[in-house]
This record gives structure tokens, sequence and C-alpha cells, in this order.
């Protein structure tokens, strides 16, 4: 297609749009365990001249640099509520670095005079861009496991898609799979088999980019992709303004009626997106940092140590904040991937607790370090025999999840690092009882530390309180309990201290009120009892959502306080950008 450009550079066209938004700008490199921020100094719109200043005290930022060019992320939050996310990556950029002072860079960058990026075979890769929208559905395991996600750039050859960074646990370098779908929003939609070429972090809202190549396709399909790319490449060249002829949409981008029934749905939920707190934000990059440091271990066979010490560190520095807040914010991860959630709840628990014991205990940090790790080996479990952690599931794949333990330290052995004796007990130990019961060494009594009496007692109430495989959550007065029944598995006087400290309506859970209200506990007093709500719905008008806190001497709005409930049975969901 030939295009007419108009003055001005394009690529800068499209970062000035994003950088009216709420944004983050990061530098990523293979070589590298972690994303770099960087800050947008300088913009020319015409010669395509930017300037980034970066900070960075752990070496030589040239590490970031692959033969004089650097590749980098913006990822934009738009919307009323900032809950539309964007994207544009540029890789390959012409750049010179300037050291200014010790830890300080400039970076002077030259971008491309064209959006559309010449890769190898004379292919031009598309980005999707200026709300450029198409989903993608990836088959990991013929009828088992199917991943959403969107299109981030396309070319004959492959694509790029953006995916929950929890789905890609399921994915491999170099893994085959059976199916990629596009669906386009006029209602078009193109299938081939595909493999994936890489998988790495992006951004920092819970998102994975996945390059994946087109493999055995027919000529059909061949022919097909071809009219995809070149519909694709004209409606970027309109919405960038870069060819003067291009005066309207691609009919391939109008949305059809499945299309516009999708984003009402979408919109709505949008609707009930509220900003989350600083503490909550904290706690939630910790979550996604924890997935971000497994997909190395998974596609890079590298032990990234400093996100992980950075995760524990956070989590410390959390508690020492605001502990009550913490308690709190550590609720909102009950969306978040089922060994996610209950490594960062038990990690953030277990720091609180030792902590009020005694916040000078030399085994916090290393403590907290194995409660994060302990369930990581689930995920290095997914395959076709087990394709989801999600599923209920089945005798066989319970039986293979048993072995996450030895699979995790096998996986660390593999890479180099091994852990302190105080973090390697929590993740060799972590699900051992006293009376023997538990595994996977069977150990009992005075073989188990005193910590991992508490970390026992933690992780057990943990599980209880939330579904697993078809069972549904206890209330935590349910959970105590079912733990004091269990005669000599745990240690009673870690459970009695336990109940003294978080109470029979721990901070965190939802409570239900006799005026049909559903409200979240933010803080209790010396007994236990509730203080200070978040009144988040009335059961009468279940379709309208409220949000409002009272402190205890408003209680008489909402009557009586009745029970804890499930979130789950009355359709709260944490909304993700």
């Amino acid at each position: 297609m030939a295009i007419a450009p108009r003055p001005g550079n394009p690529a800068a066209q499209v970062i000035r749009s994003l950088l009216q938004h709420k944004h983050e700008f990061s530098l990523y490199s293979k070589a590298m365990p972690y994303a770099l921020a960087v800050e947008v100094t300088e913009l020319d719109l015409d010669s395509g001249h930017l300037v980034l200043e970066a900070e960075y005290s752990d070496g030589n930022l040239e590490h970031y640099f692959t033969k004089g060019s650097l590749s980098f992320d913006l990822e934009a939050l738009k919307g009323p509520q900032t809950s539309e996310r964007e994207t544009y990556s540029l890789t390959n950029v012409a750049a010179k670095l300037l050291k200014t002072d010790s830890t300080s860079y400039r970076l002077e960058c030259q971008l491309p005079e064209s959006v559309f990026v010449h890769e190898n075979r004379g292919a031009v890769r598309i980005p999707f861009i200026l709300g450029m929208q198409t989903r993608v559905s990836l088959e990991v395991y013929l009828h088992e496991l199917n991943i959403p996600g969107r299109l981030r750039n396309l070319s004959v050859g492959g694509c790029m898609v953006d995916i929950d960074l929890a789905d890609s646990i399921a994915l491999g370098v170099d893994q085959d799979i059976p199916g990629v779908t596009l669906e386009f929003p006029n209602g078009e939609s193109f299938f081939a088999e595909g493999s994936i070429r890489h998988i790495r972090p992006f951004g920092n809202h819970g998102y994975a980019a996945v390059g994946v190549q087109f493999i055995h396709m027919s000529t059909a399909q061949t022919e097909a992709l071809f009219r995809y790319v070149n519909e694709s490449e004209r409606e970027a060249a309109y919405r960038t303004g870069s060819n003067e002829k291009m005066t309207q949409h691609s009919p391939l981008f109008i949305p059809g009626a499945k299309e516009k029934k999708i984003l009402q749905r979408e919109a709505q939920e949008q609707e009930k997106h509220t900003r989350q707190s600083p503490m909550e934000r904290g706690v939630m990059n910790v979550a996604h940092q924890l997935q971000v440091g497994l997909m190395y271990m998974k596609t890079r066979n590298l032990f990234p140590s400093e996100i992980f010490y950075d995760c524990v560190d956070t989590l410390r520095y959390l508690v020492e904040q605001d502990r009550k807040a913490l308690l709190y914010a550590l609720a909102f991860l009950r969306d978040e991937p089922d060994w996610v959630r209950h490594a960062v709840q038990v990690a953030g628990q277990l720091a609180d607790f030792m902590m009020l014991r005694d916040p000078h205990d030399p085994q916090v940090r290393e403590a907290i370090l194995g409660a994060l790790m302990h369930t990581m080996g689930k995920p290095l479990l997914v395959s076709a025999q087990l394709p989801s952690l999600k599923v209920n599931m089945n005798p066989a794949q319970k039986a293979i999840l048993r072995g996450h333990v030895t699979v995790l330290r096998d996986k660390q052995h593999e890479l180099g690092w091994e852990p302190s004796p105080t973090c390697r007990d929590v993740i060799e130990n972590a699900n051992e009882r006293p009376d023997g019961s538990g595994y996977p060494m069977g150990k009992r009594g005075e073989q188990l530390s005193e910590l991992i009496r508490l970390v026992a007692v933690i992780k057990a109430i943990n599980k209880l309180m939330h579904a697993r495989n078809g069972v549904p959550p206890r209330s935590p007065l349910d959970a105590y309990r079912k733990i004091h029944e269990a005669d000599t598995a745990y240690d009673k006087t870690v459970l009695v201290e336990y109940i003294q400290v978080y109470g029979l309506y721990p901070i965190g859970s939802l409570a239900k009120f006799s005026g049909g209200f559903l409200a979240w506990v933010m803080d209790i007093d010396g007994k236990g009892m509730p203080i200070q709500v978040h009144v988040v719905k009335n059961l009468r008008f279940p379709e309208t959502n409220i949000s409002s806190v009272l402190t205890k001497s408003d209680f008489s709005q909402i009557g009586k306080l009745e029970d804890i409930v499930n979130p789950a049975d009355y359709g709260l969901k944490v909304v993700k950008v």
C-alpha cells in the first residue's frame, strides 16, 4: 500500500497521544530481569527526536541496549476512571546514552519514520494503536484450555498478544499450540495453528506480551491473513493520519452487533471500577511481581531474586506503614489466581503476626520469602495432564499437585539458587502438621519448628476461608472450629493467639447486616468486633453499587451484624483495568 506521509513523525504522534493520560514508560531487554521506568523530557513531533531520563543505581544502563538501540513499552490508562488501557511498543529504536551523574542517565532516541515495522523476509508488522481492538483466543490444550487476549501487532508471519499475566503460566517458549483465533470488530475471524516465540511481562498492571508465529498455514489461510494485514495497515494509517488517502475506517474495524454488546458489557463493568488506594496498589503490585518472577523462571531459566526480595520488602514496609490497612487490602486479591492470592495473603499475615510478636525478629524477611514462594511450584506443574489450576481437579490431578514443593526446589536448584535455612524451612515444611498428617514428608512433633507451627495455622485458616476445588468457603468461626477439631494436627496455642489477634470478624471479610447491607470490615476493636466498615451493596437494590465508610456510631443505619458471607455469592468482583 503506497503511503503519502503527512508532515511530522507518526510514532511521535502516537506517543504524544498516550502521554496525555496517566502513563508508564519503561525500557525492557532480554538481558535484564525487569523493566526500567523512565521519564519523557523531550518529544519533537516533527523530527521524532525523543529524550528520556532514567535513574539506575544497579550497575551499567548499557545492559538495556542492543547494538546502539533500545526497546520500550508505553502503557496508558484512559477513560473517566483510568479503566481503559492502551499500549504502544517499539523495538530497536536508535539511541545514545549519556550519563549525567552517578545514577542518572539521559537517553537521546530517534523514533522511526513510520509506525510500521519492517521485519526479516520483507514482512511488515502493523501495531494496533490509537484504539484499534481485536480479540484473540489462544487454544493451549485442545478442548481443554483457551486463553483470551488482545491483539497488539500483526504481520503475515505472526502476532503479539496481550494476555493476563495469570494465564501465562500455561505457555512456554517454542511451545506449539493447536489454535490462534483473531476476531475483528466487524465479526470476521482468522484461525491458524501457532508456535510461542517469546513471552515477557508487559507494563505494570498484570499483563504479559506473547509473540506467536503462525504455522502450518494453507494457501487459503495465507491469502486471508494478507487481507487482514492490509486492512490493519489501512486502519493504522487512517488513525495516525500518515496517509491522506485514508479518509475513513477500514470495514474490518467497524464494530458489528456482537462487538457492540461486548463493549457495552465491558463499559458497565468499568463503571464499577473504583480507584484503588495506595495500599491496595502496593498489594496488587506484589501479586503481579510474583507472577513476573515466575515467568522469568519458566521462560528465561533465570532466578530473579531481586524481584522476590522486592516483594518481601514491600510487604514489610506496608505492615510498618499501617497493618490494618494492609489486612484490608489483602482481601482485594480474591480474584487473583489461587496460588498467588494464597501466597501473598499468607505472607502478608505472617509478616503482620511475626512483627506483632517481635518487630526485630531476624527471621521475618526470610520467612516472608518462603511463604511467597511456597505455592510457586503449582503453576510449574501446569501441563496437558493438569491444563489449569482453576478447574475442579480429579484425583489424578490432585496427586500431581501434591508434588509442587519438590518441583519448586528442583527448579531453584536447576537455576543455581539456594534458599537460606529459614526460607527453606517454610518452602519445604509449610504443609506439614504436628500430628504427621501433612505433606510432603509427613513430619511430626519436634521435627517442626515454632515458625512452621505458626505458618501451618495461618495457611490452614486461609485455605478454609476461600473456595477450593468446588468446596465453598467457611466463615471465620467455622474455620477456627475446624482447626480446633483437628485434634493434634495444629498447635492449639497458636490458634488461640490467632483468634485473639484477628477476631471472629477479621479485617477484609465481608459482613452482612440485618438491614440488607453488605460491607467490608475495615477495622476491629480489642474484642475483635467491627468498628469501621465500607458499605458496598444494598441487597434491596442489587444492581446498584454504593460506597460509604461508616464507623460504629453509625451502624444503626445498616442494622445489626448478622454474619460473614462469601463475596462470590453476591457477584462482588475486583474489576481489572
